[in-house]
């Protein structure tokens, strides 16, 4: 199971280090409002998948709370179909979505699980509920 902090569950984006504090970046400033993630990691953790209204500890490399989002949006569809709308929603620079299946697929590679067209894909959105000084240094998850 995923970590939890306040009843939430956590939101580590990316792997530990240089990655995640960029994409923490991101969504701290409204950038990135989105998230792929492999459906297998699901079943290996044994976690159901996100749903609308659910709130998540966004956590840096400590799992230390840094913000909380709010999903607004889940689809699970396979790695060929994931559309343009939301490769760009993540908010990392991708031009096109080739350039974003080519950087995911690169990615889920060298974590040790290449994918292939029809590997399903967990396509999550999300709005930024509360970040930084707003509400979490007070420990309120709520906000």
């Amino acid at each position: 199971m995923w970590p939890r902090i306040g009843g939430l569950r956590s939101l580590a984006l990316g792997t530990p280090g240089e990655l995640r504090a960029t994409l923490n970046t991101l969504v701290l400033a409204g950038v990135k409002t989105a998230t792929a993630g492999l459906i297998s990691e699901y079943a290996q953790e044994n976690e159901e998948l996100e749903q609308v209204g659910e709130r998540l500890a966004l956590v840096d490399d400590h799992d230390a709370l840094i913000g909380v989002v709010e999903v607004t949006g889940v689809e699970v569809v396979r790695f060929v179909d994931v559309p343009w709308d939301f490769a760009r929603s993540e908010g990392e620079g991708d031009r096109s979505i080739e350039e974003w299946r080519d950087g995911h697929g690169a990615y889920w590679a060298r974590q040790g699980t290449p994918v292939t067209d029809d590997t399903q894909i967990v396509c999550i959105r999300f709005r930024l509920v509360s970040g930084g000084d707003g509400g979490i240094s007070t420990g309120d998850l709520s906000t």
